[in-house]
């Protein structure tokens, strides 16, 4: 199957999340990154933009009756980087977790223009 675009997990933001989680919700983590990858179009049941918030996006995953959400930015092109990802408790997306994927898409790009990702 060709790759469609290349996932970048920045810093241990997201695998700080996905470490947390139980083994089946990892499985369907993993089970939607794998779409973000390969799919020509990924469905927006999956993905969509954070309308409002440069650039930012969000991978959706339900399991169980339980959402959890990632945030993520695209970089040249066909790069997804990883940010912060939580289990979301309400039907509003909270501000705290879109700030903090704000910050970290910041950092992601600050550092990048220095050349010190890693």
């Amino acid at each position: 199957m060709e790759r469609k675009r290349k996932i970048f997990y920045f810093k241990n933001y997201f695998q700080e999340f996905f470490n947390a989680q139980k083994e089946k919700v990892k499985d369907k983590i993993d089970y939607v990154l794998f779409l973000v990858i390969v799919a020509d179009k990924i469905p927006k049941k999956f993905f969509g933009s954070m309308t409002g918030y440069d650039g930012l996006w969000e991978i959706r995953i339900e399991f169980e009756s339980n959402i959890y959400r990632i945030f993520c930015c695209f970089d040249e092109g066909n790069l997804v980087v990883l940010f912060n990802g939580f289990q979301k408790k309400s039907q509003k997306t909270p501000k705290k977790e879109i700030e903090k994927a704000m910050k970290i898409k910041e950092e992601y790009f600050e550092l990048k223009k220095k050349g010190d990702l890693s």
